[in-house]
């Protein structure tokens, strides 16, 4: 088996179904996908500020740009959002995907979208963006159209989706959803956590996208710009679930190894 079959079958197996179960699993999983995340497209970010307000909720001696702490403050208030969802398997909608935005990016805004273009968090791009390498995003009068065709695409094999699909279902969604680029801003972070959560209420472990592992998230997203072929984006997606699970893993399998002490051995 596999080394990712293999962690896919440790995450089923721990049986995550309540927020409760979810949070025990994401306990430090958590910090790492903000930090990792935020960082792809902003370079200020470091671990420490990022546990920081994880943990604590401030950072102290911070003398940085504010908006990277308003970013990985968001990351933080939208983990806790979507936990309730996540227990409830709230499907993915416009508005759901709308609100998870306006959560990572409140505050984050630049003066040029926030005041010139009059976009806000929250709400789909009135501007063209140029994204990816070949595309430039669907034009902001098409952009709820496309979304819409999308999530039916996706709601037209919910019931074929199995272990062995998700991720693949879930790497189209993040191709598609990054060649719309719906946003003005934070297309990047809201994908990835998109993503993510598609994932979990499947029943399949979400992954860090590290940041010094971007060149190949950038090459898995430009190969489908080119000629829509999901093969590179995937197989990076199953190296980054192994990269993100492998020491769980371990850990995993050498307590299932050495087992315990029977009963009866202890009478």
């Amino acid at each position: 088996m596999s080394t990712y079959k293999e962690i896919v079958t440790m995450w089923e197996g721990f049986d995550v179904k309540s927020q409760t179960d979810l949070e025990q699993r994401l306990d430090h999983f958590k910090v790492l996908f903000a930090y990792h995340s935020g960082k792809i497209e902003n370079d200020e970010i470091n671990y420490h500020d990022t546990r920081e307000v994880f943990e604590h909720g401030r950072v102290s001696r911070y003398q940085g740009n504010p908006r990277t702490l308003f970013e990985q403050q968001n990351q933080k208030v939208c983990y806790e959002f979507l936990l309730p969802h996540f227990e409830a398997r709230t499907p993915l909608t416009i508005n759901f995907i709308k609100e998870i935005h306006r959560v990572l990016t409140e505050g984050t805004y630049d003066e040029q979208r926030y005041i010139k273009n009059d976009e806000r968090p929250g709400q789909f791009k009135i501007a063209d963006y140029v994204t990816g390498f070949h595309e430039v995003g669907t034009p902001p009068e098409y952009v709820v159209e496309d979304l819409e065709n999308l999530l039916a695409e996706i709601n037209e094999v919910e019931e074929k989706i199995t272990a062995t699909n998700v991720l693949k279902i879930g790497t189209y969604f993040h191709a598609r959803f990054e060649a719309i680029h719906p946003f003005a801003d934070g297309n990047g972070r809201c994908g990835r956590t998109l993503l993510n959560y598609f994932l979990m209420i499947h029943n399949h472990p979400p992954f860090i996208v590290f940041e010094e592992d971007r060149r190949g998230y950038y090459a898995g997203l430009q190969k489908y710009d080119e000629v829509e072929n999901l093969d590179a984006l995937q197989m990076f997606f199953i190296q980054q679930v192994e990269k993100t699970w492998q020491k769980q893993l371990n850990s995993f399998q050498g307590k299932r190894k050495l087992g315990h002490k029977r009963l009866d051995d202890m009478l």
